[in-house]
């Protein structure tokens, strides 16, 4: 299962299709539409998200409710296009009012892809490098989540931190699986504990009020996966590098930890690994989840645990310096409407892309064609393993 997605942030719409999705899935719009909200939401979200209602049409693969085995196309209206239709019409000549953008924000892709491109207006780069991609990309996994939802498996994400406040946490491998998706839901900034959110709300709002903008870090946690999804002869088979790179596909994402990530590197070894057990009724397991559900690139049947860092968005309230590419004199850093904050809403992003990773690998193991057949193997391979327990 893969996805392409294509649309520009002030284009008429964003685009995604999923191909390589077996036959007889259920999906529903309610679904797709919930998690398209919850990119949007979050506080310390810009005026953008007033703008846009985020809704996806469904125009092939699926019938009655169903997928038929085809590619699965969705489309996303952008009601702020009525606003851009001049300035990014597809034909024509450009108005005689438009106004290039030739001063690149530091920490965005502006520079380096005018420079890649050869173009004299960022604009060219800035409309899709926009997280507002990511929309079609939470839209697009919306299938992944229903194939795992089919099979038994459980993606959710929470917030641990935004700027220096932080989600108090005795040991997060071992809570992390625990915490209820609705206290998370239930929060602005999708950290399931009150004080903690209340603390990065105030974080926001005096980044907001000093025209600075905040990062954070949250963790994606998957529950119900069997063990030895991936592979372990090829890198490229790993799932620590598919989750790995598709993470750091997010704009903004800085770093990726599994399990007790950096931290395993200040232990010894016996802090560090987890001891195999046996359950008679669950087969293999460990006493422990420090590796965060993966060893070897495959998935141990724990809970999988991912946490990331993003770093602060570059739109400035108070610009950096920059360049002005046609005076080549210093200048100060074009503003896009943007947001203080939007570590919540690439939390949800992030589950989009660790869903799609998972997903594939399940469709690696099991085959690909129709759901009767995948639930059937699926059910025999526990089985195996149960048998090799005894």
């Amino acid at each position: 299962m893969r996805y392409l997605t294509a649309g520009e942030s002030h284009g008429p719409e964003l685009t995604a299709i999923v191909e390589g999705v077996p036959a007889g899935l259920k999906i529903s719009e309610k679904h797709i539409n919930a998690d398209l909200k919850r990119r949007q939401s979050g506080y310390g979200r810009g005026a953008r998200q007033s703008i846009e209602t985020d809704a996806a049409r469904v125009t092939s693969g699926v019938r009655f409710g169903k997928t038929l085995g085809s590619p699965v196309t969705l489309v996303l209206e952008n009601r702020d296009w009525a606003n851009w239709s001049e300035r990014m019409a597809a034909f024509g000549s450009a108005p005689r009012t438009l106004k290039r953008e030739v001063t690149p924000r530091p920490g965005h892709a502006d520079l380096v892809g005018a420079v890649k491109i050869g173009t004299e207006d960022c604009r060219d780069v800035l409309e899709r490098a926009s997280a507002r991609s990511t929309a079609s990309l939470v839209a697009a996994a919306s299938i992944a989540r229903e194939f795992l939802a089919d099979v038994g498996v459980e993606v959710f994400s929470y917030v641990s931190s935004i700027g220096d406040a932080r989600l108090s946490e005795d040991d997060p491998l071992l809570s992390a699986p625990d915490y209820k998706p609705l206290d998370i839901e239930m929060s602005e900034v999708r950290c399931p504990d009150a004080e903690a959110t209340r603390a990065m709300k105030r974080a926001i709002d005096d980044a907001a009020a000093a025209g600075e903008s905040l990062g954070g870090t949250f963790r994606v946690v998957a529950l119900g996966l069997v063990p030895g999804l991936g592979g372990y002869s090829q890198p490229e088979s790993r799932l620590t590098s598919q989750i790995g790179a598709a993470l750091f596909g997010i704009p903004a994402i800085k770093g990726v930890e599994f399990g007790l990530g950096f931290g395993a590197a200040e232990l010894v070894g016996s802090r560090v690994h987890d001891a195999i057990e046996l359950d008679r009724g669950r087969g293999f397991t460990r006493s422990s989840n420090r590796a965060g559900g993966l060893e070897g690139g495959m998935t141990t049947g724990l809970p999988l645990i991912v946490t990331c860092a993003m770093k602060p968005i570059p739109t400035l309230g108070h610009a950096l310096g920059t360049i002005d590419l046609d005076t080549l004199e210093p200048a100060e850093a074009s503003r896009e409407r943007s947001d203080a904050c939007a570590v919540p809403a690439a939390a949800v992003v992030a589950e989009a892309q660790v869903a799609f990773v998972l997903a594939n690998a399940y469709l690696d193991k099991f085959g690909r064609d129709d759901m009767r057949d995948i639930r059937s193997a699926i059910k025999s391979y526990r089985q195996r393993i149960r048998t090799m327990s005894r």
